[in-house]
């Protein structure tokens, strides 16, 4: 059984550690802080929910027993931080967002994604390295 605790460095004991966890809630409370009076539900509910997957599904994978579920749920979050990018654009046109908030936002799941992939491609290396 491998622990996630293992997975990105020794210095790493909980998800709270990683500094993509970190931004990812950052970018969280990003989105709640402009989505505060939308009225908008849908669009409200769908990115609010996107962005808080990203982070969860950054803690829950770190928490699993294998190196492939991690990377599995590490995945998921890069899909819902590119569906968030998407809704960032759709929320700039329809003035939810300033363009600060839209270009703060969109550089943050740049990060994530780019932080993300590097996670990923060190777990297949892990991975290929077991095999």
């Amino acid at each position: 059984m491998t622990s996630g605790v293992n997975l990105v460095s020794m210095n790493i004991k909980k998800f709270e550690d990683l500094i993509v966890w970190q931004k990812a809630k950052d970018l969280n409370i990003i989105i709640h802080n402009c989505m505060i009076h939308v009225n908008d539900y849908g669009y409200k509910n769908q990115i609010e929910r996107a962005s808080l997957s990203i982070m969860n599904n950054i803690a829950e994978g770190f928490d699993r027993q294998t190196t492939k579920e991690y990377k599995q749920f590490l995945h998921i979050s890069k899909g819902s931080c590119s569906e968030v990018k998407s809704m960032l654009y759709l929320g700039l046109e329809y003035e939810y967002f300033n363009t600060v908030q839209f270009n703060d936002a969109y550089a943050l799941t740049e990060e994530i994604n780019k932080m993300l992939y590097k996670i990923i491609q060190s777990l297949e290396l892990k991975i290929t390295n077991q095999s």
